[in-house]
């Protein structure tokens, strides 16, 4: 039988992570956002520093905030508070073949809570396995310091894997690259994509060169004056400046009418995007990047906020053969009264939970066939352009005026297995047909028959009732 090298990071089990009686511990999908909590704490506890970021790059076709206005420290209760590496340390949670996990641990409960946000629970893992154990013999390969040896003595023919790595902005990079550097094959997308999806700011301008929609966006780098002024030069696909030539970027303000969202630009799993990150006015602003910033340490992505309707979308397979299966939307009259319309850290990991899960998933959604036309074609634009393998889970958001604008991509996407979990990929799946057996498996043959590698079985035979 074929050997299936998995790899994952497992979440850290230790007394330093439990939880009160009366709260479940959650899976490791993707966290939430929420907006109560934080703009209780606004004005309370707030950095001092009334400045903000000299080094601003524009990107796309937007622009860049130009004010000046003092901070009132903005703070989340909900956000990443805790200090956590520079450069984020946890990654999605989900990759293919081969297992890599980090035994890293946390010395905080809010800590855990954020920093491990994007690796699997052991639940995930064993049931990753288990759906595997169908195709092969399963090697189980924590991607912790002794990955690369274990990897070389393993012996596999093809690695699936879901490791998101701890530190670095490369570190969902760090499993395909060792993988590469072996000779050995592996699933889902390459080291180059892994590291692109994970800089928020960079994917947004891959999509915006290749017209696929994004919001307008701008990046904070670090403290400073605010000064901008920039311009920006317009490309076509080509690389010549366009018709229009240089033009003055416009100043992304934010106002009650055209609000503006910030999110650290590393991170995955919601990691740092709460209600708070929602900005209304030059302070509000000011005050959250800079809690961003200081707590993040890395960059702060400023976006336009998309006001409509929001969607999750799972792309299985590769190039013509990708498709969408069916489209999770957001029922966001599900979160508490008043909170934001935002799927972020509190929807996710505080009020989703599964003694109470929140009903906030409608798969399929229901929408126009003409929209789901359209968010499709978007979808896989963005899959392709930006060079998705085998799986990936790509984010969409309406604008004021009904267009779909891509959020974010995640070429690991999230796989909890217990449907109480609400994790989105799975959930599409199920709508399509599969079970999170076939799901995983899938996944896996569509890596191996991309490297013609024989698994005995084909991508068309497990995917047949999703098409």
């Amino acid at each position: 039988m074929p050997r299936i090298g998995f790899a994952y990071n497992q979440k850290p089990e230790s007394p330093t992570t439990q939880r009160p009686d009366d709260e479940a511990v959650r899976g490791d999908d993707e966290p939430p956002s929420s907006r109560r909590d934080a703009l209780a704490s606004r004005n309370s506890d707030a950095p001092a520093s009334t400045e903000i970021a000299h080094s601003v790059t524009v990107g796309g076709s937007f622009a860049t905030p130009a004010h000046s206005a003092g901070s009132n420290g903005t703070r989340s209760h909900t956000s990443a508070s805790n200090g956590h590496p520079p450069n984020g340390a946890a990654s999605n949670g989900h990759r293919s073949s081969t297992t890599a996990t980090n035994g890293a641990q946390s010395n905080s409960p809010a800590a855990a809570d954020d920093e491990f946000a994007e690796w699997d629970s052991a639940d995930t893992i064993d049931a990753v396995a288990n759906a595997l154990s169908a195709l092969g013999d399963v090697i189980r390969l924590e991607a912790n310091t002794d990955f690369p040896q274990n990897l070389r003595d393993s012996r596999v023919d093809i690695v699936f894997n879901i490791a998101e790595g701890l530190h670095g902005v490369n570190r969902e990079a760090h499993v395909p690259a060792i993988c590469e550097f072996y000779g050995i094959p592996y699933s889902a997308s390459d080291p180059f994509t892994l590291s692109l999806c994970l800089d928020k700011a960079k994917t947004k301008e891959m999509l915006a060169y290749h017209g696929v929609p994004t919001a307008r966006f701008a990046v904070v780098r670090g403290t400073g004056d605010w000064g901008l002024g920039t311009r920006q030069r317009k490309f076509s696909r080509d690389g010549a400046s366009r018709s229009n030539g240089n033009v003055p970027a416009e100043s992304l303000v934010p106002s009650p009418e055209s609000p503006l969202f910030v999110k650290p630009i590393h991170e995955g799993s919601s990691k740092g995007i709460t209600e708070a990150n929602y900005c209304e006015t030059p302070e509000q602003l000011r005050a959250q990047v800079e809690f961003l910033l200081e707590h993040y340490q890395q960059p702060v992505l400023i976006e336009e906020y998309l006001p409509g309707a929001e969607f999750t979308c799972a792309v299985l397979g590769n190039g013509d053969e990708a498709r969408v299966l069916p489209i999770v939307g957001m029922n966001f009259e599900a979160l508490p009264h008043g909170a934001l319309p935002v799927y972020g850290f509190e929807a996710k990991w505080i009020w989703d939970r599964p003694e109470k899960p929140l009903e906030i998933f409608e798969c399929p959604a229901r929408i126009t066939e003409e929209l789901r036309r359209t968010i499709e074609d978007v979808v896989l634009r963005a899959y392709r352009v930006l060079g998705c393998r085998d799986w990936s889970r790509i984010d969409v958001r309406l604008d004021a005026s009904g267009k779909p604008n891509v959020v974010e991509v995640n070429p690991l996407p999230g796989i909890l297995p217990n449907p109480a979990d609400n994790s989105c990929f799975p959930k599409a799946a199920r709508a399509a047909g599969m079970s999170y057996d076939e799901l995983i498996q899938a996944c896996l043959v569509h890596a191996a028959e991309r490297q013609g590698i024989d698994l005995g079985v084909t991508a068309g035979a497990l995917t047949a009732a999703a098409r």
